[in-house]
């Protein structure tokens, strides 16, 4: 059996994102551990180097020896494993995946995410949907009970460069808001996804009733939008890392 890990980077969980790796190599039973590991690694921030070579260094020092295999889900996550030196991989070679671990931008009772505000929703939900595990980690001011509660910078949505107009009206009309192109820093214009696609950042009302999911598959029926930030009934569990260095653990009811 291959195992598969996606990381998700996030500002100060370089330490519980090794751990997950730590207790994933090495509590996993003899059954289903093998010595060619497929490691997904999620676009991340500069915690990223760091967290890489920890895996390097934990792989090295594991009875087994694992060869590690690392599939990016962005540009610069690719650069990262290429950089530290570690093997680069892809859904081609591993399209199955025992265990994807990533961040979220914010997380409610139901481990229902919102994530895509680092502009890689798209591809970061392909590789969910091909895990048997799909582990959030993240920081306490992530963790809410309902969506919007903390996280004010919308719901990410991708869409097609000559629809995001028509798109922006409909999303609006049926559920108001306000869904925003997302601006580039560093350059003029709108950000441009690695596959080449605008953002809209829908802020929703906070007191939207509809559930969800019925929103997420009302949002994918518009001609033009190719994939949202909202992550619905994909989580098993998600960690959160408190304020006082504890850890809290959450867990799916499906």
């Amino acid at each position: 059996m291959e195992i598969a890990l996606i990381i998700g980077l996030i500002c100060g969980a370089i330490f519980l994102t090794t751990l997950c790796i730590w207790c994933w190599l090495t509590c996993a039973d003899d059954e289903t551990t093998t010595t060619d590991e497929a490691i997904n690694f999620c676009c991340g921030d500069i915690a990223a180097s760091a967290t890489l070579s920890c895996m390097g260094h934990l792989c090295a020092s594991c009875e087994e020896n694992l060869n590690v295999v690392c599939v990016p889900t962005s540009f610069q996550a690719r650069q990262l494993i290429v950089n530290n030196h570690l093997t680069l991989g892809d859904l081609d070679t591993s399209p199955q995946l025992d265990i994807v671990i990533d961040g979220a931008d914010e997380v409610d009772a139901d481990l229902t995410l919102i994530k895509g505000g680092g502009g890689c929703l798209l591809q970061e939900k392909i590789i969910a949907s091909c895990t048997k595990q799909f582990i959030i980690i993240a920081d306490y001011t992530k963790n809410s009970e309902r969506l919007g509660q903390q996280y004010k910078k919308g719901i990410p949505i991708e869409v097609i460069p000559m629809a995001y107009v028509p798109i922006k009206k409909k999303i609006e009309d049926k559920y108001d808001g306000v869904a925003k192109i997302r601006m580039a820093v560093a350059k003029a214009g709108p950000v441009v996804t690695d596959n080449g696609n605008f953002i809209l950042d829908w802020h929703f009302p906070f007191d939207i009733e509809k559930s969800w999911k019925s929103i997420s598959e009302d949002l994918k029926y518009i001609p033009g939008v190719v994939e949202t930030g909202l992550f619905v009934n994909m989580a098993n569990k998600a960690y959160f890392g408190m304020a006082d260095g504890s850890v809290k653990e959450q867990s799916s009811i499906m």
